[in-house]
């Protein structure tokens, strides 16, 4: 299994013949600051077999770019609950997938969608993709939460995790701030990694945005990061259009 990093929380998994990605995004709105990285076109890196969403918030929905990369008719799986929104959005093949649902793509490539909880209190799932003898899980941009556990006796243990470690505070306009992190600190990435039993962390969702007050993200990632996992799990600090190989 190969996986490539996107831009922000975005992967391209391969498998044999399979090509799956999950939340790809070609750019960071402006109120969140524009993009602090490289942006692509999602062309760039190639084509895909099926398009996995944890939620549909903007940075990772983007079905313009989706259908412009790989065309309206690829199957795109979502939260069940978010279907209709998403194929309002002019994809005519979107798959709403229940919480513990699994299903095949191609191959002996299956995935599973797991429960998440999202920092603004939207639908999202986590996605586990197995193949050629691996496993790896994607979760969004999620914060801590319980599940954590049952993931690893249900599902686990896992080649790889790719969680968001930017512990993003957000004041949005209309809501009372509550100075909390609204997905995964450092600290909280290294910590569900190794109850996930995952071999390596591989940390998604931070460098990209950053436009205080609006969006701040949590400083100092990488040496926090270092810090919290020493004798925990392995850190895979890869960068946009760089890939692992499980």
């Amino acid at each position: 299994m190969i996986i490539q990093r996107l831009p922000w929380a975005g992967i391209r998994i391969s498998e044999g013949d399979i090509v799956i990605v999950i939340d790809p995004i070609s750019r960071i709105l402006e109120e969140f600051g524009g993009a602090h990285e490289p942006m692509y076109p999602l062309s760039f890196f190639g084509n895909a077999d099926a398009v996995l969403i944890t939620h549909l918030h903007e940075d990772h929905f983007d079905p313009d770019a989706i259908i412009k990369a790989y065309g309206a008719a690829i199957p795109v799986y979502v939260p069940n609950e978010v279907a209709e929104t998403a194929r309002a959005a002019g994809l005519t093949n979107v798959n709403g997938v229940a919480v513990g649902t699994s299903f095949e793509i191609g191959g002996d490539v299956k995935v599973t969608a797991l429960p998440s909880v999202d920092g603004l209190g939207d639908v999202q799932s986590a996605w586990v993709v197995e193949g050629g003898g691996r496993k790896v899980i994607h979760c969004g941009d999620t914060l801590w939460h319980g599940f954590w556990w049952g993931f690893a006796k249900n599902y686990g243990p896992f080649d790889a995790a790719f969680l968001p470690v930017n512990g993003a505070v957000l004041r949005l306009p209309g809501m009372m701030p509550s100075g909390q992190p609204i997905c995964l600190t450092p600290e909280q990435a290294v910590a569900a990694a190794a109850i996930l039993g995952a071999v390596r962390l591989v940390p998604i969702h931070y460098g990209t945005m950053q436009n205080p007050p609006i969006y701040n993200e949590t400083p100092d990632i990488a040496d926090r990061l270092a810090a919290a996992s020493e004798g925990k799990v392995n850190i895979s600090m890869i960068k946009a259009t760089e890939t692992v190989t499980l």
